[in-house]
């Protein structure tokens, strides 16, 4: 099959659907790693699964999947420094951040709305990212707060209809 248009026009189309972000926790050798990911979902009630894409190119997710178990974290509007620290090529993405380790001994920031421990599923191949596939194994809100947004390229923030209204 041969397609009409290109990789910067799929990701201009389909820029104009928000998606929430995440950052992906995971202890690995001792040391924390973390990656932000705007694929986060949930894919099934029983059992309980949740995946996100990370890409091939990435140079966290090798050492997340290999730790075999990871935290989702869902990060708040106000968290957008947070997002570009973990997302930037820094040796210690850590050194400048706040954390706590849960009960299972994996990193949960401060400040974000919830977190969700996963167990390792499954991984699947899909062009240039995969589809990492977590089994639920804890999870709680931590701050009722409105989650980051990617939107058209930049972060942002979404206000419900029923406060508009009001």
């Amino acid at each position: 099959m041969t397609t009409t248009f290109d990789s910067s026009e799929f990701r201009r189309i389909l820029g104009h659907y928000p998606t929430g972000v995440c950052a992906v926790t995971a202890i690995v050798d001792g040391a924390p790693a973390a990656m932000v990911v705007g694929s986060f979902t949930s894919v099934s009630l029983d059992p309980p699964l949740v995946a996100f894409l990370p890409d091939r190119r990435s140079t966290s997710w090798p050492r997340i999947e290999a730790a075999g178990r990871f935290c989702v974290n869902v990060l708040a509007a106000q968290q957008e420094s947070l997002c570009r620290t973990l997302s930037s090529k820094a040796a210690d993405k850590f050194e400048t951040v706040s954390y706590r380790l849960s009960d299972s001994g994996l990193p949960i920031f401060e400040g974000i709305v919830a977190w969700i421990e996963c167990d390792l599923y499954a991984v699947h191949e899909a062009g240039d990212h995969f589809i990492a596939i977590g089994q639920v194994r804890a999870m709680d809100i931590e701050h009722p707060h409105r989650p980051l947004l990617f939107f058209q390229g930049g972060y942002g923030q979404f206000t419900p209809l029923a406060e508009e209204i009001a």
